[in-house]
């Protein structure tokens, strides 16, 4: 059912990046000084929406868990409050790759620390390699090393593992199993360094499509777990015994008994399966593996769990379904620590009717199920489903049985049980994470209930936003998988996904301008129509027609007053209908696979961009003219808009590399672009409420200017620019979409290839983008100052400054000093201006901020760099007088 999230995802990041790597500061491009505004991110909830294939319980610390996604990165568990917190924000543009996470490990000797080993792709779509993220204060800040080789976060056989482990009795050593052929790794400083155990014989060999050339199915999947046996060793010494699944069908367990000296294949064991998963339970010596023919986590069609006694060699086949029986093959596994001989395992790939949750409460011998048939097609069920936290997982279905909605689950590959809490599990699903608290149920007869535990976790691919100017909904998303969504309060999860019909992934949205009751969307679907209308601001849907030939979405767009659209769909040129798609034409002068936008003003206006070429339509899409305008982009990586309400004021970004990159501007309706100077890369734009006294809308920009890659913002058509976000938030690769919200300044919303949609808000009420103050004010009376690192990487931080006025008379400006003395630097400031010589930093008030009364403060933030050390500075002057630190 939702089987192509892995292609779809990968598909709208690579039509977006730039080839050849990380993008490049184009030579002797002009520089631009930068303002900095202080906003607050958050998400537009969804909730989920994506595959959770590993969630990881500290085994010391009660409550200390940690989730990680294949495209979206980690996640902490906020007992508190019952949310998880994101963990990878941090990481950038260039590193886009590391927020596809493909193993998590959290520190039982040392609970502040948790590992994780990120990369998306092992071939050619990652231009980075792989590394290990490791973090002392619970993934609050991170440090990484970086691997001479590439991981999969988002590969096919990512949902096995635990391919990072700590040794539970020496916690200076981890384990890192490598795909591609690439062995297995250990670390003995606390993943500081990394090298190879040489000696290790087998670096696995199954792949799951040998035919493929992109290499992305065709990639030898590697080693797949590890495990230690932690009864093999004492506190302080590494643990003796340790357990590594390979992707190897005749030889998947390998033991080394000598701490990792040397290794053996496993006698005795099962064969024709690979080994997704592995589980021990030290007290009464049992090795759980759960196998399938197939690496996952979409695939599978045979499976067995099978028993390892550790202290004889004996081999149990303990599956709860005979193989013959089996369509699927087995993954999610745990063992109830308060209860060790009570196991459970997960079908993770029975996509019909349903998943299936198996348990034992004798160590393997019998089984029951979550659900059984009881005269088919009737269902028995030992839970309940409670999805009203996010009543879209129902996908506004109406199943004949067996299959019922909301389903149990599918890609079923992560199962915990609570090492501190029997009724609590967590599993992880294509869509979202479910949990229990009272799964103990199970054993008395009683219904045990499932409900979403994801609120915080989001996990979408976006592919396209809109923000209307009026009517009910805030926002439209187009998301891959899940279709996307009418948000008419960005803090609640809407009720459903857009339906009728409902796409696996849209790819396009629009609104009428002057009537945004009218809505239209195009995505893809195995069958049926691929557009969608609504007359009714998105509340409903009805389904169009598609001209023949049509096989995926492409774009589409909406004339002002929605009298006429304009699609270019995938498989076919072109086209363009008046009324609601009953019956479409083809355009003439375009390209197919262009992209098409819409005059915001002129209903006859339309634009296309293919291959460096831009066209123009005034005939309502019918004829398309090549504009005569050069020196833009030469690919497709491209993005371009019509300003609303001005005919013919049209944007475009994009651009590589290797080639033109940057932001355009038109004024005559493409017949001639204008590069903007200031400008070194651009790929989005959008437009937002113009700033107090300003004439012309807020531009936004996901781009790189003055040499700065972020999330940008202008209020003066783009003569200068406002960087908004920070280095802690950044969110890997947001060059799909982005658009302002024309009913309230400062706000915008940003795509992300696997985290959501993200929106911030400004500080900034004023409106403005002005720099710091001029002159040297010199306040007098009293002061105070609170410095406080916020964040902190390797190699940079974050940190608040406060200031309070604590005489008795009113500042009407100010300037702050102080010096560094680990040699930081810092490298972006927000709500004062600032200049810095060597050590030496002084910060002036801006604006709007100057006038601080007796008993209030201002504060202002700051990024950093730092090479070592990050002493606090002790003293702080203002206009000369010192300051008390608190």
């Amino acid at each position: 059912m939702r089987r192509t999230r892995i292609l779809t995802a990968v598909l709208a990041l690579a039509a977006g990046l730039p080839a050849g790597g990380a993008p490049a500061l184009a030579v002797n491009a002009p520089r631009t000084t930068l303002a900095a505004d202080t906003y607050t991110w958050k998400n537009a909830r969804i909730d989920g929406g994506g595959f959770v294939p590993g969630i990881v319980f500290n085994r010391s610390e009660k409550n200390l868990a940690y989730a990680r996604t294949d495209i979206g990165g980690a996640y902490r568990w906020q007992q508190s409050t019952k949310t998880w917190t994101p963990l990878l924000d941090s990481v950038g543009w260039d590193d886009w790759g590391h927020t596809g996470v493909v193993s998590l490990a959290s520190d039982s000797v040392d609970p502040d620390k948790v590992y994780a080993a990120v990369g998306t792709y092992t071939n050619s779509w990652d231009p980075t390699n792989g590394a290990v993220l490791r973090s002392a204060d619970r993934g609050g800040s991170w440090q990484k090393t970086d691997l001479p080789f590439k991981l999969g976060g988002n590969m096919p056989g990512r949902g096995m593992g635990e391919r990072l482990a700590i040794d539970p009795n020496k916690d200076s050593v981890l384990y890192l199993g490598a795909p591609s052929g690439k062995g297995l790794w250990r670390s003995t400083d606390s993943g500081v360094t990394w090298s190879q155990v040489a000696d290790f014989p087998n670096a696995g060999n199954y792949v799951q499509d040998s035919t493929d050339a992109s290499g992305y199915a065709s990639d030898n999947q590697g080693i797949v777990w590890v495990t230690f046996d932690e009864s093999t060793g004492t506190a302080g010494s590494a643990t003796k015994t340790i357990y590594v699944g390979v992707a190897d069908k005749d030889n998947a367990v390998y033991r080394s008994t000598d701490a990792g000296a040397t290794w053996t294949r496993l006698a005795g064991q099962p064969t024709g399966y690979l080994a997704h998963k592995s589980v021990l339970d030290a007290k009464h010596g049992y090795l759980y593996l759960a196998y399938s023919d197939k690496g996952g986590p979409y695939d599978g069609g045979k499976g067995q769990l099978w028993r390892y006694a550790t202290a004889t060699g004996t081999w149990t086949d303990i599956s709860p379904v005979a193989e013959a029986d089996t369509s699927y093959g087995f993954g999610g596994l745990t063992v109830d620590r308060q209860h060790p001989g009570t196991v459970m395992a997960t079908a993770y790939s029975s996509w019909w009717p349903d998943t299936q949750i198996f348990r034992s409460t004798d160590s393997g011998a019998t089984w029951t199920r979550a659900w059984d048939y009881t005269s088919y097609p009737d269902r028995s069920n030992r839970y309940t489903m409670d999805v009203s936290s996010s009543p879209w997982l129902t996908f506004g279905a109406n199943p004949s049985p067996p299959e019922q909605t909301p389903k149990l689950g599918w890609m079923t590959e992560s199962l915990e049980i609570d090492p501190f809490d029997s009724d609590r599990m967590m599993y992880g699903t294509g869509a979202t994470l479910y949990g229990s608290e009272d799964l103990t149920k199970w054993d008395s007869g009683g219904q045990f209930t499932v409900r979403p535990m994801v609120q915080g976790l989001e996990e979408t691919a976006v592919n396209d936003l809109a923000a209307p100017p009026s009517g009910g909904a805030q926002l439209f998303s187009a998301l891959g998988d899940i279709g996307g969504f009418r948000h008419t309060d960005l803090a609640k999860v809407p009720s459903m996904m857009f339906t009728s019909p409902t796409f696996t992934t849209t790819t396009s949205l629009d609104f009428a301008e002057t009537d945004p009751g009218t809505v239209v969307r195009v995505g893809d679907l195995d069958s049926g129509p691929h557009i969608a209308f609504s007359t009714d601001n998105g509340a409903n849907w009805f389904a169009g027609t598609d001209p023949s030939g049509v096989s995926g979405g492409g774009t589409v767009a909406a004339a002002p007053d929605g009298s006429r659209f304009v699609w270019s769909p995938v498989g076919t040129g072109v086209q363009y209908t008046t009324g609601f798609g009953s019956s479409w034409s083809a355009s003439s002068g375009i390209p197919a696979g262009a992209r098409v936008e819409s005059d915001r003003v002129d209903p006859k206006t339309f634009y296309g961009f293919k291959s460096g070429r831009f066209y123009v339509s005034s005939d309502g899409g019918a004829t398309f003219t090549a504009s005569s305008a050069g020196g833009l982009p030469g690919g497709d990586s491209v993005r371009f808009k019509a300003l609303p309400g001005a005919k013919g004021d049209v944007w475009l970004a994009g651009g590589a590399s290797d080639g033109a990159y940057g932001l355009w501007h038109s004024t005559d309706g493409g017949a001639s672009f204008t590069k903007l100077a200031n400008v070194e890369q651009a790929d989005t734009i959008g437009f937002g409420k113009a700033a107090t006294g300003a004439s012309y809308q807020t531009l936004y920009t996901s781009a790189e200017i003055g040499g700065v890659r972020g999330i940008f913002r202008s209020t003066d058509k783009g003569a200068s620019w406002t960087r908004i976000n920070d280095d802690a938030h950044r969110w890997g690769w947001t060059g799909a979409a982005i658009t302002g919200d024309p009913r309230v300044y400062g706000r915008v919303y940003i795509s992300t290839n696997g985290r959501g949609v993200v929106y911030g808000d400004t500080s900034d009420a004023s409106g403005g983008d002005g720099g710091g103050g001029g002159g040297d004010p010199a306040p007098t009376g009293a002061c105070t100052v609170t410095y406080r690192i916020t964040n902190q990487w390797s190699g940079g931080f974050q940190a608040d400054v406060r200031v309070t006025n604590t005489g008795s008379s009113a500042w009407s400006g100010w300037s702050l000093g102080w010096s560094f003395a680990d040699g930081q630097q810092v490298t972006q400031l927000w709500n004062a201006g600032y200049t810095q010589s060597g050590a030496a930093v002084t910060a002036k008030n801006v604006s709007w901020n100057g006038t601080v009364t007796a008993g209030s403060s201002v504060g202002f933030g700051f990024t950093g760099s730092r090479s070592g050390a990050n002493t606090k500075p002790s003293s702080f002057t203002l206009g000369g007088r010192s300051c008390t630190v608190t």
